[in-house]
């Protein structure tokens, strides 16, 4: 599958030419229950849309649960419709894309999404236009799902759509906590996706482009927003998609769902809790605990040069630097502060070990790599 993305200030208003190329009958709008109406983008996109037909779905809770994908399925069916907009942050995207996939296959979604069965191709046109600067899944061929609390990626080559629209006219009244959330987890899948067991010189390409803006913006735009600040985080995102697209996260993802689904911490402040940690093990890659097939001249040399990208020299500083980071976007680190005890530790412990995100460390990490990380952050 291949994508057009369009970007930029007033981009938002191509939504008019593509749906004049498709002339839908019947439009599915996905949206978040707030997002929409706080943001310019119900005024902007309702202008465009008030000449086609459609109906707006948005009664979904955050961090898609199989139950309301579920419901927006039998939603999508009843209504006949053959066209599917999402506008909104990531969960609208996830929903939106685990729509546009499930809605025309035989079996149970659920049977999909735990892969106990493979879906056919999408058969129903997309276009996304997020209304975040992070989780970049406007270009990715993911979709995350809740079944009781675990996290389940769906994934398919025609999950990715047919059309982006990278417009940070909908980014510009984000409240500085959600933007930091959000550009957060575009820094973390952009430096994931460079260490990557999967990683190649395409995708660590597209990672080096999107730490290089994430690094320059990330303050600025939770701190003091600007026009430029926004798109150029905007950017940093969709970059960051297509690294994970191609590369995938690893370990501070995995370990984030977790801390999400039991402790109902946005996703990007999730991952800000132990990416430095990760950072940390796998800098300390030995023949013990190697998992890329590459070596560890070669695990050493990215993290060096990782380290070089994130304006550092040594370990210890590079670690320092991203926890001031995290507390300078103002987002706690400490689990104490979260309402996370000791006792929670096993939770998080079982929940945190996707084996697939795991693998795709450069290091293998156990469960005392974790108890020991997860005690750090007392």
């Amino acid at each position: 599958m291949t994508q057009k993305i369009y970007s930029g200030y007033g981009s938002y208003q191509k939504l008019t030419e593509i749906l004049d190329d498709y002339s839908p009958k019947k439009i599915f709008l996905v949206t978040g229950k707030k997002s929409f109406s706080s943001s310019t983008a119900e005024k902007l996109i309702g202008e465009i849309l008030t000449r086609f037909n459609y109906d707006r779905f948005s009664e979904f809770e955050n961090n898609v649960k199989h139950k309301d994908l579920k419901r927006g399925i039998k939603i999508f069916l009843s209504g006949r419709f053959d066209f599917i907009l999402a506008v909104g942050g990531g969960s609208v995207i996830d929903m939106a894309k685990a729509i546009s996939i499930l809605a025309t296959q035989e079996n149970k979604p659920e049977e999909y999404i735990r892969g106990t069965d493979k879906a056919s191709a999408r058969q129903i046109s997309t276009i996304i236009i997020p209304t975040t600067a992070g989780t970049g899944s406007e270009s990715t061929r993911f979709s995350v799902v809740y079944i009781d609390k675990v996290k389940y990626s769906l994934a398919h080559d025609s999950l990715l759509p047919d059309y982006a629209i990278l417009d940070p006219t909908f980014t510009l009244e984000l409240p500085p906590y959600i933007t930091a959330c959000a550009a957060f987890d575009a820094l973390s899948q952009a430096i994931e996706s460079f260490w990557s067991t999967q990683s190649n010189e395409k995708s660590r390409a597209l990672s080096k482009k999107a730490i290089g803006l994430a690094v320059d913006n990330i303050v600025k735009v939770v701190t003091n927003p600007d026009k430029d600040s926004r798109e150029k985080m905007l950017q940093a995102s969709n970059l960051a998609g297509q690294a994970i697209n191609i590369a995938y996260t690893t370990a501070a993802h995995a370990v984030s769902y977790p801390f999400t689904s039991f402790f109902n911490i946005p996703h990007g402040h999730a991952v800000a809790l132990t990416l430095p940690r990760f950072l940390e093990l796998n800098f300390n890659v030995n023949e013990g605990n190697l998992q890329d097939r590459r070596g560890i001249g070669f695990v050493k040399d990215r993290i060096n040069e990782l380290i070089e990208l994130l304006g550092q020299s040594g370990i210890d500083g590079t670690v320092e630097y991203l926890e001031k980071l995290i507390d300078v976007i103002g987002l706690k680190r400490k689990l104490s502060d979260l309402g996370i005890t000791e006792k929670d530790f096993d939770s998080i412990i079982a929940g945190g070990f996707n084996p697939l995100r795991m693998k795709n460390n450069p290091v293998a990490v156990t469960r005392e790599n974790l108890r020991e990380i997860l005690n750090k952050m007392k």
